[in-house]
């Protein structure tokens, strides 16, 4: 689903080869791409070299972490495997200890990929973890092995890398560009390969990378919507707020992706039904106050500024010169169209869709005249005077 970015791949890998190399940090939200970009450097550093672990799925407790790095790993392990150390604490020290000291089997240093590595504060509430991310940042930065970091908290991250080793490079992920969105939708875009194909590829491809925030997972879901809609011979299939439509329809690709998103987060902040109620409030209109906010939610703007510093914090709104919106603007139409008592009608997808899209809608320039086609005023009788006159 994600083309190769080769500016992003040349600048992880430019990091991993200084010397001392660097700790790319790679942060975006919810299908940024950060997992797909681990996936493609771990076939390209190949697999006796690299171990790639998913933080977010084995950060249970410390010994049991330790037992799940160490036991498939393509790096030789010292009978760790076999004797975890007895405590909390103990345990993970000695995965820290692997990290830094492992090898391969030619005697090089290792390279680990931690995606999700933030999740490690699972570990916070055992006894001497209390400062586990800190331990675990400066383990990292005094090893020499090679690691790539993941996290779809952005705010988080830059707050705890803040003070720490110069040797972290924080890499935003990039959006996809319409020539990837062109890669991304291959046949569905120009089934033809004519001048009028190609102008309408081109069309479709900025409609897509518009309607999608140019972010690979929405890309990827209205790209299949599209073929689907082409393969079953219906003239939808160039029609992306259709296939929009549909992907955020109740049980829709889409609409399970904005969910997942939106409770994964609230799930990490604090005060999750006033946070929901600043979602709502902030679906009905953008672009509001604190003030504003506070007299929305009928609290107090002490109270409510937590509110909002808490969704901050993980990336559900963003502040410019103090007036929130949302971080993913199509999770704001998912919170208006589910965040309600009912299953919202297709009449409400239609019109939620269309307030979404008509402003991001690409302003689609004349396609290439046909060969042998006559001058538009032959056939209007005169010179046309590019006013569209409408009864």
């Amino acid at each position: 689903m994600l083309t190769p970015r080769t500016t992003l791949a040349r600048r992880v890998t430019a990091a991993l080869d200084a010397s001392p190399s660097r700790i790319p940090v790679l942060v975006g939200g919810c299908g940024s791409g950060r997992t797909t970009v681990l996936r493609h450097l771990r076939d390209r550093i190949g697999r006796t070299s690299v171990q790639h672990i998913d933080v977010e799925r084995t950060a249970t407790t410390p010994e049991r972490f330790l037992h799940a790095v160490t036991a498939v790993s393509p790096f030789p392990v010292a009978d760790l495997s076999a004797q975890t150390p007895a405590g909390a604490r103990a345990a993970f020290d000695a995965t820290l200890g692997f990290f830094s000291g492992a090898r391969t089997s030619a005697s090089e240093p290792a390279t680990f990929l931690l995606d999700e590595f933030l999740e490690l504060r699972t570990f916070e509430s055992f006894p001497g973890l209390r400062r586990v991310l800190h331990d675990a940042i400066d383990g990292l930065a005094s090893s020499h092995n090679r690691f790539v970091l993941t996290s779809r908290y952005v705010a988080r991250t830059l707050r705890l890398l803040r003070d720490h080793s110069a040797r972290f490079e924080v890499i935003h992920m990039p959006t996809l560009t319409t020539e990837d969105v062109i890669d991304i939708l291959g046949p569905t875009a120009a089934p033809g390969g004519g001048d009028n194909d190609a102008h309408d590829a081109d069309y479709l491809a900025q409609t897509v990378q518009a309607l999608a925030d140019g972010r690979p997972a929405y890309v990827g879901a209205l790209a299949d919507e599209l073929a689907a809609l082409r393969e079953h011979g219906g003239p939808g299939g160039g029609d992306a707020i259709s296939a929009l439509a549909g992907l955020l329809a109740t049980g829709g690709r889409l609409a399970n992706q904005c969910e997942f998103s939106y409770e994964l987060r609230l799930h990490r902040a604090r005060g999750y039904g006033a946070l929901k109620a600043i979602l709502e409030i902030l679906g009905e209109e953008e672009g509001l106050t604190l003030t504003e906010i506070s007299h929305r939610l009928r609290r107090t703007p002490g109270s409510t500024k937590d509110y909002l510093s808490w969704l901050e914090d993980v990336d559900l709104v963003t502040s410019r010169q103090k007036r929130y919106t949302f971080a993913d603007p199509l999770l704001r139409v998912w919170v208006r169209l589910h965040c309600r008592a009912s299953a919202p009608t297709d009449d409400d997808l239609a019109r939620e869709v269309h307030r979404y899209a008509l402003p991001r809608l690409p302003v689609q320039s004349d396609p290439p005249p046909l060969p042998h086609a006559e001058p538009a005023f032959a056939m209007a009788g005169g010179p046309a005077s590019g006013i569209i006159e409408i009864d």
